[in-house]
């Protein structure tokens, strides 16, 4: 039997007694309380213990998220269904999660937001069910979903039911990936089971200081590992920001954090089948910049900010980056050039020397292959003088996690650009998207150095026992050094082998790159026909 609260049922128990059913006028007057009913959540008192923790509710954070006016809601009257523990006395309409459709700048979108208000979020089944619900639509409509995770995890009275309540979502949202845009925001905490769904998603953005991810909490920590450690220190925004890499952007605020969902938006696409939105530029696209010539410095070791090679080449300086906290060697992010959006992957040479290691190379994978799954075009800055040595990283498996770079730009089918700004070298020129693994274009700068390794180190192989025999061991390596740069550390090998395609003025990057998407903007390619490759996990 479905049950609305006791008021309602008292309100209809005497309607019936009177006159064997309610007027209409009646009816209408039930369904107006019970909509007001819905908007309290879990009540008044704990809506007021929700802001003064600077927290918003369910509702007020999808008021902030959508258009004005666009919200509707599905599924406001479902009640959880357990009668243990003293739950049946307690239903409230909605059970702790709001669900329904709306549009962002105009367009589609599916968004659950969980109530804290109401069991702390926690998830039953009833719970899991409307969330789902929601998931399947957007599935079958092409439209991003996007959740608002606020909860204290499975709701412990309902037990296993429960559970599987999150495993329904966590195959929804596997399902869903590669064909709908997902993005999780973390409103406050995402503990247990619960951290898989948003880790499943596309894209996580977390808010400081309110909001935390973890398997185990501190306690528990403690009486296992015996670590004395704080919720901020084990699962805060910053934590997954710079350190796991589980946490994508971090918001100051909630404000901030549903601005950065709907800036993330306007760069992706709806759906697999799409491209990513226009939109008509108001930068020039013959725009040249001479600053461009000047930027790379004339010792090879130095280091430059590779942000403002970027800065300057993209529409109106625009970079809107990913994982910005996170192996900061690696650049990754969305920008727009003759308001086409593209996915930039660049190193950053002010960082390691922009070596690729562990943590850049699993970023840089997993955004390549966001971009390839969604239609945008991979545009890559290289200067990259190799992978990064040491037992650490060989021991952490520097092999398979560079291996999955190397995956996902072979996998890749979208238009693939490289400009190769200063140095490619190893193993490493082959992975950051060369002509090999189907790069479609690549262009070197005047100041590239393409070859195996460095001058130095070339040289103390070659030259070993020339070396050992020289009067002036070290003269003669600064000659020899200079040789080998003059001859090998320059585009023009590479170029006379049709490995790099041109090479051009630093100044003339951006419209040589816009004219190059508006090329390839009908490019098809395909991969042989398979259930699924085996990428190096």
């Amino acid at each position: 039997m479905w049950h609305v609260g006791d008021d309602q049922t008292q309100h209809l128990s005497s309607l019936n007694e009177k006159q064997g059913m309610s007027t209409n006028k009646e009816r209408i007057e039930l369904l107006r309380k019970m909509r007001e009913k819905t908007l309290l959540g879990g009540g008044e008192e704990r809506i007021r213990r929700q802001h003064e923790k600077g927290k918003m509710t369910a509702r007020e954070r999808l008021e902030l998220l959508l258009d004005k006016g666009s919200f509707r809601e599905i599924d406001a009257y479902v009640q959880h269904r357990t009668h243990d523990f003293g739950l049946e006395k307690n239903r409230p309409l909605g059970d702790g999660v709001v669900t329904g459709y709306g549009a962002i700048n105009g367009r589609l979108v599916y968004v659950f937001s969980q109530d804290f208000t109401v069991f702390g979020g926690s998830l039953s089944k009833t719970h899991a069910e409307k969330i789902v619900k929601i998931m399947e639509m957007a599935m079958k409509n092409g439209a991003p979903v996007i959740g608002l995770n606020d909860s204290g995890g499975a709701r412990i009275q309902e037990g296993v039911v429960s559970l599987g309540g999150y495993a329904d979502i966590f195959l929804r949202n596997t399902l869903a990936s590669g064909v709908i845009p997902q993005i999780s925001l973390i409103m406050g905490p995402c503990a247990g089971g619960a951290v898989y769904s948003p880790a499943i998603t596309d894209f996580i953005i977390m808010v400081d200081k309110t909001s935390y991810m973890f398997i185990t909490g501190p306690e528990v920590v403690k009486t296992v590992t015996h670590e004395d450690v704080t919720f901020e220190e084990l699962g805060g925004a910053y934590t997954h920001a710079r350190k796991s890499g589980v946490a994508h952007f971090v918001a100051k605020s909630e404000e901030d954090a549903l601005f950065l969902a709907q800036q993330l938006l306007t760069y992706i696409p709806q759906n697999n089948l799409e491209d990513p939105p226009y939109v008509p530029p108001t930068d020039d696209p013959m725009r040249q910049d001479k600053e461009l010539d000047d930027i790379i410095p004339d010792n090879p070791n130095k280091p430059y900010d590779m942000k403002e090679v970027i800065r300057r080449v993209v529409d109106d300086g625009i970079f809107f980056e990913v994982h910005e906290h996170f192996a900061q060697n690696i650049l990754v992010g969305f920008a727009r050039l003759g308001g086409r959006s593209v996915g930039v992957i660049a190193q950053q040479p002010l960082v390691l020397a922009g070596v690729l290691d562990i943590g850049a190379s699993t970023k840089a994978a997993r955004f390549v292959r966001f971009c390839d799954a969604f239609n945008i075009p991979l545009v890559v800055f290289e200067d990259v003088p190799g992978f990064m040595p040491g037992t650490a990283q060989e021991h952490g498996g520097i092999i398979l996690h560079g291996a999955k770079l190397l995956y996902a730009f072979s996998e890749a089918t979208v238009p693939k650009i490289t400009v190769i700004t200063r140095k490619a070298y190893g193993g490493a020129y082959d992975v950051m998207n060369s002509r090999h693994i189907r790069a479609d274009l690549v262009f070197a700068w005047p100041s590239a150095e393409i070859a195996v390794m460095g001058p130095d180190g070339a040289v103390k192989i070659i030259y070993r026992r020339q070396l050992a025999a020289a009067e002036d061991p070290e003269a003669e390596k600064a000659r020899l050094v200079e040789e080998y740069r003059q001859k090998f550390a320059n585009p023009y090998v590479a170029a006379s082998w049709g490995f790099v395609d041109d090479v051009i003025f630093p100044h003339e990057t951006r419209p040589r790159l816009i004219n190059a998407l508006d090329m390839l903007q009908n490019k098809r390619d395909t991969n042989p026909w398979k259930k699924h490759g085996n990428i190096p996990l």
